[in-house]
């Protein structure tokens, strides 16, 4: 199969041609059109510095249905204990850099400076959103992602302490299942989030839920406890 260079169209080919990587698409850019497009079908940007633009949709794909979500024992009884507090939407940009910021092994991410600008813009518009996770005042952790109807699209997490990207993505499942959301992708496989309910599915059924999850309107701007989740 080839790989399909993109025009200055935001439109892609069917997810479908992707090449068995998960590979569709090279080029194009990061506007906010091309990239809701692009969710939009199931294919989304991922690249390093230096790289052009590429574009996946990997089969098998890698999600969380809201009654999937599993709490290990050791994580319940951290929650209970009521340490860390979470937000929607309000240090949106503090999460991005958490996101970019070296790991502990020393490696960078993939989040370039390109990518990181195309999201802040998706948050500004009202379809990118961020959860922070906080001890007091400082922030120790969090996630964000786009949501399009009633799926949310994982993009990255970050942890500044342990157990701070898990308590994250537990607060934005039970809060996205009490907002009526179908689908979160997660993308690719991860053991981190496979602990906590996520699998793998063919990508055929990723599609199909995708489909029903965008049939419901998506809720264009910030995200509020209590408020549009609640």
């Amino acid at each position: 199969m080839p790989v399909f260079y993109l025009n200055p169209s935001p439109l892609f080919p069917p997810p479908e041609l992707s090449l068995p990587n998960g590979l569709l698409a090279i080029g194009g850019d990061l506007s906010p059109e091309r990239l809701l497009m692009a969710y939009s079908q199931g294919i989304f940007p991922w690249f390093g510095e230096g790289d052009p633009i590429l574009w996946w949709s990997p089969d098998p794909r890698f999600i969380i249905l809201p009654a999937w979500l599993h709490l290990p024992r050791s994580l319940r009884q951290y929650l209970k204990k009521n340490i860390l507090s979470c937000s929607f939407d309000r240090a949106f940009e503090a999460v991005i850099a958490g996101c970019r910021a070296p790991r502990k092994n020393g490696e960078g991410t993939w989040i370039t400076e390109e990518m990181a600008s195309a999201y802040i813009q998706l948050h500004e518009l009202g379809f990118a959103h961020s959860v922070e996770v906080w001890e007091g005042t400082n922030l120790v952790g969090g996630l964000y992602g786009v949501s399009l109807g009633k799926c949310f699209f994982g993009e990255s997490m970050f942890s500044r302490i342990p157990q701070a990207s898990k308590v994250a993505f537990v607060f934005l499942i039970e809060k996205l299942a009490t907002a009526g959301f179908h689908l979160i992708d997660c993308q690719i496989y991860s053991h981190h989030l496979h602990l906590l309910g996520a699998r793998n599915v063919e990508r055929s059924v990723f599609l199909k839920l995708l489909k029903r999850a965008l049939a419901k309107p998506t809720h264009q701007g910030k995200w509020c406890v209590p408020g549009v989740l609640l």
